[in-house]
């Protein structure tokens, strides 16, 4: 608790302020791991609240506070008398941490409208680019791996610099107008500059990434926000998974009969050339 009052000491706060800070060292270990969306909702604050009260107490945004503060309640738990119990169930407490996204990401789901209007115009795009750098490729390369069996031209790009720069002007060249790019943590700035040549190139750009605000979502045309698993050494992605294949379901209906030539297509020749064992 001293050194969560530590990072909060010495700050001017508002009301508002100090009750975020008050819910932090009254649920550290929790809080501790929330996306700023989970907090703002706990606390009955906005997300822009949230951001502010993060550069109040001198830190560039919410995503550098929680890495602040994760440490600081990893200590804490091993410091408990559960420790032992704690560090038994560590892989439980990863999982509950995904299935607290899961339903973050369900609620957003009442409202199916973005999703649907996101799927309907990457559909129309052709050719339709998919951009994922670093951590990100892996998400970047399932959607485009399912995309390419109800699309007639998807490109993958997963190399920044010049490369990404001369593989979106080409899908702009050839009649594309939509990037659906993916932005995991850490955030490469060299994602960023993608999605910056992106749009001098002239193609309209939706994101899917755990951030609400910062550069990246200001630059892009649309943004859909899904929390990933921050409890292990690595990230996990249940819920940026999950969202990845409801704006391909999105994309399959927009064009049912496009949708059900190009299946029945893949099956006769995935029997044909004997790709899969027989269930």
């Amino acid at each position: 608790m001293e050194r969560v009052r530590a990072l909060f000491g010495g700050h001017r706060l508002s009301p508002g302020q100090r009750r975020i800070a008050q819910y932090i060292a009254d649920h550290l270990t929790e809080a501790a791991f929330l996306s700023i969306t989970d907090l703002a909702d706990r606390v009955g604050v906005s997300q822009p609240s949230v951001t502010r009260f993060a550069a109040s107490v001198g830190f560039s945004g919410y995503p550098a506070l929680r890495e602040a503060l994760q440490p600081i309640a990893l200590s804490a738990v091993a410091g408990s008398p559960e420790a032992v119990e704690s560090r038994r169930n560590e892989l439980q407490t990863a999982v509950d941490a995904e299935i607290a996204n899961l339903e973050s990401l369900r609620r957003r789901f009442a409202d199916t409208g973005q999703v649907l209007e996101v799927g309907r115009e990457l559909a129309r795009s052709v050719p339709l680019t998919v951009l994922g750098l670093r951590i990100s490729t892996s998400l970047a390369e399932y959607f485009a791996y399912a995309a390419r069996r109800i699309h007639p031209d998807v490109r993958l790009v997963s190399r920044g610099g010049s490369v990404a720069y001369d593989a979106l002007l080409q899908s702009r060249e050839a009649g594309g107008t939509w990037v659906l790019a993916f932005a995991m943590p850490r955030h490469a700035k060299e994602t960023l500059a993608a999605v910056r040549a992106a749009r001098r190139a002239g193609l309209r750009t939706a994101l899917i990434t755990d951030l609400t605000l910062g550069p990246l979502v200001e630059e892009v045309d649309v943004a859909l926000t899904a929390g990933t698993g921050s409890r292990l050494v690595f990230d996990s992605y249940s819920a940026p998974g999950v969202l990845s294949a409801a704006i391909l379901q999105a994309m399959a209906d927009a064009d049912p009969e496009r949708t059900q030539r190009r299946l029945e297509r893949y099956e006769h020749a995935a029997e044909q050339h004997d790709f899969f064992f027989e269930d």
